[in-house]
């Protein structure tokens, strides 16, 4: 197994990476959609060489889990026998509605494109990390804000006409704004932000970079670019490892101050929730172009059987639709059907236990997917998921993190609240990440009565008009363990 990427690289379907269950690989269409018939078959084909357990990842990735050596490369052969071409290369991720989104700005594919070509004419791939991204977002209804990414270029409307913002190191919200450019400035920008991150090997981002390259990097669009974007050389003074570390520097999602860092894509396992910048969730209706509508539906906690997802499809078929596109935020975007069909796939998919709601309580619960599906897994993350969502979906407006074990697969960011399996049963931690040591401890089947006392001290404590984020702030960590902790005693009296 040592051939297999390690945990946290990226398992492209050439690439699986090893899991609690087996092998796991991620694949992107080119096309940015499949059509019903290619999903479908895409769903049998992990019913016969994987798990049967099929994902949408937080950034709009399709995952295939519980595989073998030699089913994966028979699943390959059959993606490639069904004509479904994947990216490689560097990630340059575009919106799931770009292109026939009316309230876009500008149709981010032609950009995402030249920069895909200029990354690989530079020959930039085979010097970047796995993980190193670029967002292009054309704005719209579905921006591409709460995903994180190295560099990341917005449309904006501007008296020049449609312009560029170049961001780095951060989602929509987190990362440092450098310039405002047009197309072809940003461009070359993001090209020689690459180059730069490059230069400081397989291992470094762009929050790596220095105060005198980003102010370089901010600097080029006023002028004409070098034909060819120059190398960045440590002898020139231009690399410091202390960098990333200084106050402007931005965070990755997951990263903390004094800490090792977390790779903006590392756990982007079902279930994951990306940085604070908020967005429109991928669920619901949406209106397009030519008086067409898309119907967002989600996965719950970013995972779904295969059986239930060729049901959904077939349903879907049934009635019109003829794309699938992934979405960022584990959902699927079903095109093509007449706009009286949204109301009966939504109820076929309500049935067979997928989200079509964006104020459905799952969507603020990450779990992983615990025991028995991970071996990694010391509690049933799904089953404290489902019974949490059931009974306490009055206070979930923030994030709860369900992890099977420490190492926080499904969010390695900070969470409100993480209950963590462990050798002591379920932890609880509170405002970390599931690596951090519990402040107090139940048995695993017994967590989700443990949240429920939690609850109920929220209810009875928080404010008039208080969120019960705000509240489980107020309350401080000593009392939400205590709570947590007695909860068991208190149900036996």
């Amino acid at each position: 197994m040592n051939a297999f990427p390690r945990r946290g690289a990226c398992p492209a379907l050439s690439a699986p990476m090893q899991t609690g269950d087996g092998l796991l690989v991620r694949l992107n269409p080119v096309a940015g959609g499949l059509s019903p018939k290619l999903l479908i078959g895409l769903a049998e084909s992990a019913l016969r060489y994987g798990n049967g357990i099929m994902e949408v990842t937080a950034r709009g990735s399709l995952q295939i889990r519980g595989l073998t050596a030699n089913s994966a490369a028979l699943l390959a052969a059959e993606v490639d026998a069904l004509g479904i071409a994947v990216r490689t290369g560097v990630p340059v991720e575009t919106g799931p509605l770009a292109g026939i989104d009316p309230r876009e700005v500008a149709d981010p594919r032609p950009s995402a494109e030249r920069i895909r070509a200029a990354v690989e004419e530079a020959g930039l791939t085979p010097r970047l990390g796995p993980k190193v991204s670029v967002v292009v977002d054309g704005g719209g209804q579905l921006t591409m804000d709460a995903v994180t990414a190295d560099v990341r270029l917005k449309a904006v409307r501007a008296s020049a006409g449609i312009q560029w913002q170049v961001s780095v190191a951060g989602d929509g919200q987190t990362a440092r704004p450098l310039v405002l450019a047009d197309e072809s400035a940003a461009r070359d920008i993001t090209v020689a932000a690459l180059r730069m991150i490059a230069e400081k090997g397989q291992e470094a981002h762009a929050r790596d970079l220095s105060e005198r390259q980003l102010a370089s990097l901010a600097g080029w669009h006023s002028v004409a670019p070098p034909p060819v974007l120059p190398d960045i050389s440590p002898s020139r003074g231009e690399i410091s490892s202390s960098s990333a570390g200084t106050p402007t520097a931005a965070l990755m999602i997951g990263e903390s101050r004094g800490e090792s860092s977390i790779s903006p894509l590392e756990g982007e396992m079902s279930g994951r929730t990306e940085g604070g910048a908020k967005d429109r969730r991928p669920i619901g209706t949406f209106e397009l172009n030519a008086n067409t509508t898309a119907l967002g539906i989600a996965l719950p906690y970013g995972s779904m059987p295969a059986e239930k997802l060729i049901a959904l499809t077939q349903h879907a078929l049934a009635l019109g639709a003829t794309e699938i596109r992934l979405a960022p935020g584990r959902a699927l975007l079903f095109l093509g059907q007449p706009s009286a069909a949204n109301r009966p796939l939504q109820a076929a998919a309500t049935a067979l236990g997928f989200v079509t709601s964006p104020t459905d309580p799952r969507t603020r619960i990450a779990a992983c997917p615990g025991t028995p599906a991970c071996a990694s897994g010391r509690i049933a993350t799904r089953d404290i998921a489902e019974t949490i969502a059931a009974e306490n979906a009055d206070i979930l407006d923030f994030t709860l993190h369900i992890s099977g074990c420490a190492k926080g697969c499904a969010h390695p960011g900070p969470a409100a609240l993480t209950i963590v399996g462990g050798e002591n049963g379920a932890g609880l931690v509170v405002n970390a990440t599931a690596k951090a040591l519990p402040a107090g401890y139940r048995p695993g089947y017994d967590a989700a009565r443990g949240i429920s006392r939690v609850a109920a001290m929220v209810r009875s404590a928080r404010y008039q008009g208080e969120t019960a984020a705000h509240c489980l702030i107020r309350l401080g960590p000593a009392a939400i363990a205590e709570a947590y902790r007695q909860a068991q005693t208190e149900q036996r009296k």
